[in-house]
């Protein structure tokens, strides 16, 4: 599916509506400041390199309605148009990764028109989404070598194709390896509040003909302690300088569960998510959402008194203690992260 795209036109960009799903699949056509904020603000498209890369078009989309000839004026307006998307989701990084790439484009290019430098948004936002295929693909590769056919595999939220733009991160290696004939069994927790993983996560691997088992958030102790779990595979918001890991609410949980039980536990995502100016998780700047969403979406009625405060923050932090390895698309990180991430980092600027 072509979750992400420019309209035929490239005035708007085309969206399969993630809160919609699964049972349907319906695609929204964006153009205007607020529709654009909004889609990320409110899930319809989410997973980490998704938002990356639908940053990057809704960036250039609003460079294209900024109505002026004057560099300078143009200048500020889209800095304004970064700064005003940027609020929609503080957490993920991939988000403030994409703008400021798009933000680089404008201020390495004062010396053109303006008409050439929204070209030049354009190709970078295309180039942004062809670098996420390459790079989920990567991710794909690595993360297969570690697991054999008849793996048993659980995971949390949604990093399949649908959080990037084809293949995805932790789903990655499993799709990867349906195609090249290999059987895996996936235990796909629900991920309470939003239920990423039941409306998503069993929808992708459903479609894919994957065996793939849905089970609540607070079964995963049990389906660990049967001997039913080989590894976890998740993906990631956020990585701190030291491997520390921000990734939806309950990751941490599983991490700690999978220590116990001694089963491997990795995190799967794109060198773009390491945020290497945070020194460790405390750091992160976690999102709290609205109570209503663990009290009263997806609810016919309220399942908690009014009145009643909730406590509903987006993701947690995984101390890197607590990882096996982290798989990006140049291989896999293992302990210990912080010399490894800046090697990493070290090599990336040398090329």
């Amino acid at each position: 599916m072509q979750n992400i795209r420019l309209s035929k036109d490239h005035c708007s960009v085309i969206i399969l509506d993630q809160t919609r799903l699964p049972n349907e699949e319906t695609y929204c056509t964006l153009r205007t400041r607020r529709e654009l904020f909004d889609a990320i603000y409110t899930l319809q498209v989410r997973g980490a390199p998704a938002i990356g890369i639908f940053a990057a078009f809704a960036l250039y989309i609003l460079a294209s309605d900024i109505k002026t000839d004057n560099y300078a004026a143009f200048d500020q307006a889209f800095d304004e148009a970064v700064a005003y998307l940027k609020t929609a989701r503080p957490t993920a990084v991939n988000l403030f990764w994409a703008a400021k790439r798009m933000r680089n484009i404008v201020k390495s290019n004062a010396g053109v028109s303006v008409i050439e430098i929204v070209d030049l948004l354009k190709k970078e936002a295309l180039r942004i989404q062809q670098e996420d295929i390459a790079m989920c693909r990567a991710i794909a590769e690595h993360g297969l070598r570690l697991l054999k056919d008849g793996s048993r595999i659980l995971t949390h939220c949604n990093a399949g194709p649908l959080a990037t733009s084809r293949y995805g991160t932790a789903l990655g290696p499993i799709l990867l390896g349906k195609e090249r004939g290999l059987h895996f069994k996936v235990y796909a927790d629900e991920t309470r509040p939003l239920l990423q993983g039941a409306r998503i996560t069993t929808y992708e691997l459903s479609c894919a003909g994957i065996d793939v088992t849905l089970i609540c958030d607070n079964m995963a102790a049990a389906v660990m302690q049967r001997g039913l779990v080989d590894a976890v595979f998740v993906g990631c918001d956020r990585v701190a300088a030291n491997g520390d890991v921000a990734n939806k609410i309950g990751t941490s949980g599983l991490a700690v569960l999978a220590s116990h039980y001694k089963i491997p536990f990795y995190v799967l995502g794109p060198s773009s998510t390491i945020d290497i100016s945070c020194p460790n998780g405390d750091h992160i700047d976690i999102e709290e959402r609205d109570g209503a969403e663990i009290c009263e979406q997806y609810f016919t009625q309220r399942m908690a008194p009014e009145g009643v405060r909730c406590y509903n923050p987006a993701f947690d932090v995984t101390d890197n203690a607590l990882i096996t390895g982290i798989v990006t698309e140049h291989g896999i990180l293992t302990a210990p992260y912080t010399e490894q991430i800046q090697a990493l980092f070290h090599r990336q600027e040398a090329h």
